[in-house]
């Protein structure tokens, strides 16, 4: 009997849902007024001779409502038609943000996926509104409401307007630490990114609660203790907290800082028969006993590579590996040098380069189709391209190819704006107060060139210059351009200069790479001058320089950028004929060498220069005072601008110069109290100089008067001492220093105080 009944259950169902289903002749679509009949059957992927019912209806009306095209949609069967009823979802005709101070409009349409001209979707600003509070929360302001608003238009359009009322930043108000032993929570403090808030970190976002950063922080903490011995340190906790009054947070990090360990055995895994293991040992940056530092560990895979490269094996990996020894708290440590089979470059795309021309990206890379690939290269490739800063973001993609030991690399570049409108204002000793303004064009017409024009007035000077640059002349890695610019030195009131000088300068320069840190640039240049020295009768004087100079340039710097700290040489020759039957003839020799090293945690710095100057009158001829050396200010600190060397008897004020000069300075620069964010160094210095002897016809003067006496001439030692402050704010870096002479004579003149500062904005 049951079987009977579920028989006839089956049986009805079945035949009811042949009732309601039915074989589509035709489907007729209505209420679509931009999209055509067409385009709504092919969406609903339905065709002539489908059988459609009530379950079948619903995923039809289903799969148009997301495709985001629709607000309402009926779908049904009339007999043997199919019958789509829509209401088109409007079209958004402008996405816009309003109330954002603290955060650019940019960054924030960049989180926006509702676009224009797309159909208005209620899912899409939700997402919208959360992407961009996330934006918000991880600068800290976590009270921020953003309310989108739709703006009805006729022709069934919407504007959207993200209207946002942006809550004050959330800053912290301590930062503890719990576990701690050997470093103190003040140091430990020093080495993470977030600090407790204070009125003067105006400048600066590291005291607002960020969550990302506190990630960071947490990075920082570990990667401060393995350079201190703790391989087993691990952050346990990092939690931040609302304070009770919910206006700041409190951050406490928990740290496990287990044992510290020291290196153990050294050992080196060399597959090389021709390489010796001995040679290899040589560049290892620890030894044994040493504290535990993983950035040695990182330094000697580097040097590693380095000198198994020099064997010419190019392709090796250095893995570290190494042993625990709990007893006795050391890491053995073995350098595993592994060969790898060659594997040679396909091809390069270049993908993303809207403006930017092929030719210009190609020429900064290092490598071709056909050469061996290489990751050092390739990153040395990456470099090359954000250092032009063309480009917002550059991405390398190597794909292997299959069964082949070739690889095919994408290169992915996001191109950013490269002109720049700047203006700035300072104030120096040797100029004064300053104002300028430019235009400079880093890309122009997406070739690379860079053409600027930029102008400038300050008390003593004034300045209008036209530059164009082309970075690879001729499809050669070789620089050529020319400038066009005008001076007016207004020196005739400043320290010992004592004179006016108007100057037309034309030049035109070409320069190439000798080797990667060697570079050398040919420079051909004509001077049209006015000059007025106060100690010469006869007014102003015209005078034309005709120059062919050829100067090399040594360059080999490792920089801190976060501390501003350099390790390294840059060094300077230089060459220069000034004759061709211009109104001076002399050849100026010069030279300059700066050494600088890091050390303490790359925050503190020594740094040594020399500077040499020699002017050789050929055939007997005067070289005007304009163009001799002077010292003094900030090239001789302590002393006034050209305040040292001979002197005229009657015009005591100011220098004769000289016609060489040697001076050099060794600073040492130190971090002070202040937190290292707001880059704020002392420095003590010495500093010492000789200026050579002016020509032999100024040994003595006749003044207006017609009395004739010998000038103060001399090419005595000078040197001084003092201590300052150097501040990289963020409009520009400001310098304050305060010297004193120890050697000087009775006719030279003392500055005390140094201040230069310029900014740009």
């Amino acid at each position: 009997m049951n079987t009977k009944k579920l028989f006839l259950a089956t049986t009805l169902a079945v035949a009811a849902t042949g009732a309601n289903a039915a074989t589509v002749s035709r489907v007729d679509v209505s209420g679509n007024r931009r999209m055509d009949a067409e385009s709504v059957r092919i969406l609903s992927d339905v065709n002539i001779g489908d059988t459609v019912g009530e379950a079948r209806a619903n995923q039809i009306a289903k799969k148009l409502q997301e495709s985001g095209y629709f607000s309402k949609i009926n779908v049904r069967m009339s007999g043997n038609v199919l019958k789509i009823d829509v209401v088109e979802a409007p079209t958004v005709n402008m996405v816009t943000v309003e109330g954002n101070d603290e955060i650019s409009t940019d960054d924030l349409k960049k989180e926006i996926r509702l676009k224009e001209r797309a159909a208005f979707d209620e899912s899409t600003i939700g997402a919208d509104v959360q992407r961009m509070l996330t934006i918000y929360q991880r600068k800290g302001f976590f009270g921020t409401k953003i309310e989108p608003k739709r703006i009805e238009l006729d022709d069934n359009r919407v504007n959207v307007v993200y209207e946002i009322t942006e809550g004050h930043p959330t800053y912290i108000t301590d930062i503890d630490f719990a576990g701690n032993k050997k470093f103190s929570a003040r140091t430990l403090r020093g080495e993470i990114l977030s600090r407790e808030h204070a009125w003067w970190r105006f400048m600066t976002q590291f005291d607002v609660f960020d969550e990302d950063r506190i990630q960071y922080d947490q990075q920082m903490l570990r990667q401060f203790y393995l350079r201190n011995g703790y391989a087993d340190f691990a952050v346990t906790d990092a939690t931040g907290v609302f304070t009770p009054d919910r206006q700041y947070y409190s951050v406490k990090f928990t740290v496990d800082e287990g044992q510290q360990y020291k290196f153990g055995k050294l050992d080196i895994d060399n597959p090389f028969p021709d390489v010796s293991t001995d040679e290899l040992r040589k560049v290892i940056k620890m030894s044994a006993g040493d504290t535990y530092n993983v950035d040695l560990v990182d330094e000697t895979i580097s040097a590693l590579r380095g000198a198994v490269a020099d064997h010419g094996y190019a392709f090796i990996n250095v893995e570290p590996v190494p042993t625990k020894n709990n007893d006795a708290h050391t890491i053995d440590m073995t350098f595993k040098i592994q060969k790898t089979n060659r594997i040679y470059l396909n091809s390069i795309n270049i993908l993303g380069n809207v403006r930017t021309f092929d030719t210009v990206i190609q020429q900064l890379l290092p490598m071709r189709a056909g050469d061996p690939f290489s990751l050092q290269t390739i990153e040395q490739g990456r470099q090359n391209l954000m250092r032009t800063r063309y480009f917002k973001d550059v991405q390398m993609v190597p794909t292997r190819l299959a069964d082949a030991n070739m690889m095919n690399l994408d290169i992915k570049v996001e191109e950013q704006p490269t002109g720049e409108l700047s203006g700035g204002f300072g104030w120096s000793n040797i100029n004064g107060f300053m104002v300028d303004a430019g235009i400079t064009e880093n890309n122009f017409m997406g070739r690379g060139q860079i053409v600027q024009l930029r102008g400038s007035i300050a008390q003593y000077q004034k300045q209008a210059l036209f530059s164009f640059t082309e970075p690879y002349l001729f499809g050669r890695a070789l620089s050529g351009g020319f400038d066009v610019s005008y001076t007016m030195y207004n020196y005739s009131s400043l320290g010992g200069l004592g004179y006016d000088r108007d100057s037309l300068t034309i030049a035109g320069r070409m320069g190439w790479k000798l080797t990667d840190n060697w570079s050398q640039t040919v420079r051909l240049s004509a001077a049209f001058d006015q000059n007025y020295d106060l100690q010469t009768v006869g007014g102003w004087r015209d005078s034309t320089l005709y120059t062919l100079a050829t100067y090399l340039k040594y360059y080999n710097l490792n920089t801190n950028f976060q501390q501003n700290t350099h390790t390294g040489v840059v060094a300077n020759l230089g060459l220069a004929y000034t004759g061709f039957g211009g109104s001076e003839t002399f050849v100026r020799y010069s030279a300059d060498i700066t050494g600088m090293v890091k050390f303490l945690d790359d925050r503190w710095q020594l740094r040594s220069s020399l500077d040499f100057g020699y002017i050789q009158p050929l055939d007997g001829d005067y070289v005007s005072r304009v163009y001799r050396y002077f010292l003094g200010g900030e090239s001789l600190r302590g002393f006034d601008i050209a305040g040292v060397g001979s002197r005229n008897w009657f015009y005591t004020s100011y220098s004769l110069g000289g016609m060489w000069k040697l001076n050099g300075s060794t600073q040492l620069n130190f971090p002070v109290f202040i937190p290292d964010e707001y880059q704020i160094k002392g420095f003590v210095f010495a500093d010492y100089g000789i200026l050579g002897k002016p020509p032999r016809d100024e040994y003595t003067y006749r003044n207006v008067y017609g009395a004739t006496r010998s000038n103060f001439i001399d090419s005595d030692l000078r040197t001084s001492v003092g201590f300052g402050i150097y501040w990289n704010t963020p409009m520009g870096p400001m310098n304050f220093s305060w010297g004193w002479p120890l050697h000087m004579n009775e006719y030279d003149r003392e500055r005390r105080f140094l201040l230069s500062f310029e900014t740009q904005f």
